[in-house]
């Protein structure tokens, strides 16, 4: 790297996307401008895709989805960006999301085929402990599992059911016990998928896969129990598609919702939502006391737009696309939250999940 680009370099920001066909990740050293530059690729397995990153960002944990079920773990150069192979450790099913506690401690994951969540420990080395802690039944497709900022609560959206699983978690012992309610039931036939919380940690915004709608509910800080507060739809006023139904499915799904995943900036102010028939991205304001949505606009992307992600400074947003043959790297408009896309970069095939790690 020359040292003209080296220097314009923020001070260490990397991206990370895995290619589920291909069986790798691929990264890219971003530029203060936004540029990517490509660095080396490293082996997963066939079907990688979830990825997590690790709280203090020195590893990346990224899930394979073929047989035998494993993640992989890698260690991250703070100043190269390069990923360096540490180990690889079995999982107790075909996970399509992973989290990690916020003490990087406890390995969380959710399985869409298996209808269940497990929970592996972490040794201070970062490896995954072969034999999980706990592996719990929930509803049918449980699709994503995250911890909230107090590491106190958890949650697992299940698409097949339509509920949201509610647990407390000992942070010491890694073990998870239902909440009382053990679920939040939301509407029939939404498919909830994803997750996020807002940065104070008073809101989660949930997007459902089968109807694009981006839904706020209330986090009570004391039982750690949701309710449901507000909606808002990921879909232009224009759009002629109809709700989907919970896959795989014999019906043609051609003109399906189909929403995939949802990001927030780092200052709460704008959240954007995934909807991978349309292909597009729909941006969204944010009111940071009630948590409602606006939607703002919808902007074409990636094809079959599985994952994105934004970078720690609030300031690109890096979209992927599993039928796709590139990324896109879109610069957001502070003020409006607008993305305008920089440029397109070659990834690898079936890219699915984006992570970006800075350490400035």
């Amino acid at each position: 790297m020359s040292a003209l680009v080296s220097s314009s370099a923020l001070a260490g920001t990397f991206v990370y996307v895995s290619h589920a066909e291909d069986g790798d990740i691929g990264a890219w050293s971003m530029q203060a401008d936004g540029a990517l530059a490509p660095l080396a690729r490293v082996q997963a397995a066939k079907v990688v895709m979830p990825m997590a990153v690790s709280p203090n960002r020195r590893l990346l944990y990224a899930a394979s989805r073929s047989k035998p079920y494993s993640v992989h773990v890698y260690s991250i150069d703070s100043g190269t960006g390069a990923l360096k192979p540490l180990s690889t450790a079995p999982l107790a099913e075909s996970f399509p999301y992973i989290s990690l506690d916020r003490n990087g401690r406890f390995l969380f994951g959710a399985s869409y085929g298996g209808h269940l969540v497990s929970v592996n420990a972490v040794g201070g080395d970062g490896r995954v402990l072969a034999e999980p802690l706990q592996v719990i039944p929930v509803g049918r497709n449980a699709h994503s599992i995250l911890v909230d900022a107090s590491n106190r609560f958890v949650y697992v959206p299940n698409l097949g059911t339509d509920q949201i699983f509610q647990f407390v978690f000992d942070e010491k012992s890694g073990r998870l016990a239902s909440n009382t309610p053990a679920v939040a039931q939301m509407k029939p036939g939404t498919g909830p998928r994803h997750f996020i919380f807002s940065p104070d940690n008073k809101f989660v915004y949930l997007l459902s896969e089968l109807v694009a709608t981006v839904t706020t509910l209330s986090l009570d800080a004391k039982t750690g129990l949701l309710t449901e507060a507000s909606s808002a739809s990921a879909l232009p006023p224009d759009s002629k598609l109809q709700p989907g139904s919970p896959r795989p499915h014999p019906r043609n799904t051609d003109n399906d919702i189909w929403a995939a995943d949802l990001h927030l900036t780092p200052n709460g102010k704008f959240l954007y939502a995934s909807e991978r028939t349309s292909n597009t991205l729909a941006a969204f304001g944010v009111d940071a006391a009630s948590g409602k949505l606006s939607y703002l606009s919808s902007t074409p992307t990636e094809k079959q737009p599985r994952g994105f992600a934004i970078d720690p400074k609030g300031r690109f947003l890096v979209a992927s696309g599993e039928k796709s043959e590139t990324i896109s790297v879109y610069a957001i408009e502070q003020a409006t939250g607008a993305l305008k896309l920089l440029q397109k970069y070659p990834t690898g095939k079936g890219s699915n999940w984006v992570e970006i790690v800075g350490f400035d």
